[in-house]
């Protein structure tokens, strides 16, 4: 088992991606939080998979800051933090409120940044063992290239990227690893939304169609799926991942790689 004895925290950890990460964690041997708005997180029931559950607002930096105050209890040392957390306004700026605006930077960029701040120091104390403790962060294909009707959300993730590169520069000489995962389509509750929503998911086509269409711009001719980018983020929480830092993993199935994209 590749993180036998580690610790971990997943923020969104009841979420499809969040979800997948805490599932892998565990059967790699980890003591896994999921910290979450809820237990159920996107889906409608929770089933005990042995993780300890956090209910946390990650732009809330008192929550944040007791959530670690409990794993310094438990624990005594946080080896892995993965900043799942993240949410999506199909909304072209002009469309966009300007609380829209504050509240996708407060959970994709303040989130990020609150949780990794409040980690520090136990992540120093893991790294105290010789192996380096590790940080991903999740920032987006939509961090390079843009999707049509989501300005917002390419913004945040095009700020996680270089606070990714930041951290990973600050805190690489403590032994603390910092990337990035910028998945493409991924099939979770976030993308099902996206396809009934009015914006770039919409245009009168069908659930079915669009779907379809996903698939077929993309090289691979499908999407991913949670487990996918699970395999990722496993690989850089461990230690065989001891020399890749300050990187940005783009996992897309070859999306971005085309030179023309569709527009959906």
């Amino acid at each position: 088992m590749m993180l036998q004895g580690k610790v971990a925290l997943v923020t969104g950890g009841r979420g499809g991606i969040g979800r997948a990460i805490v599932a892998r964690f565990l059967r790699e041997g980890a003591t896994v939080y999921a910290a979450d708005l809820s237990e159920e997180g996107s889906l409608a029931e929770h089933d005990d998979d042995g993780s300890r559950f956090i209910k946390m607002n990650v732009a809330d930096e008192g929550v944040v800051r007791a959530a670690m105050g409990q794993v310094q209890t438990d624990c005594g040392k946080l080896d892995i933090l993965v900043n799942a957390a993240g949410i999506e306004i199909e909304k072209t700026i002009e469309e966009t409120t300007l609380e829209e605006w504050n509240q996708s930077f407060a959970v994709n960029c303040t989130g990020t940044f609150l949780t990794s701040k409040h980690a520090l120091p136990l992540m120093r104390e893991a790294a105290k063992s010789g192996n380096s403790a590790s940080i991903i962060n999740f920032g987006s294909y939509d961090g390079f290239i843009a999707d049509p009707g989501l300005a917002a959300y390419c913004a945040t993730k095009g700020a996680v990227h270089a606070l990714t590169r930041a951290m990973a520069c600050d805190h690489g000489p403590e032994g603390i690893r910092v990337n990035a995962i910028c998945p493409g389509y991924i099939d979770t509750p976030m993308l099902q939304s996206f396809f009934t929503g009015e914006g770039s998911g919409g245009g009168g086509k069908s659930i079915d169609e669009l779907q379809q269409a996903v698939r077929d711009v993309h090289p691979m001719r499908s999407y991913g799926t949670p487990e996918d980018i699970a395999n990722l983020v496993n690989w850089l929480a461990s230690d065989e991942a001891r020399y890749a830092s300050g990187q940005l993993w783009v996992l897309d199935g070859g999306l971005s790689a085309q030179v023309q994209q569709m527009k959906l």
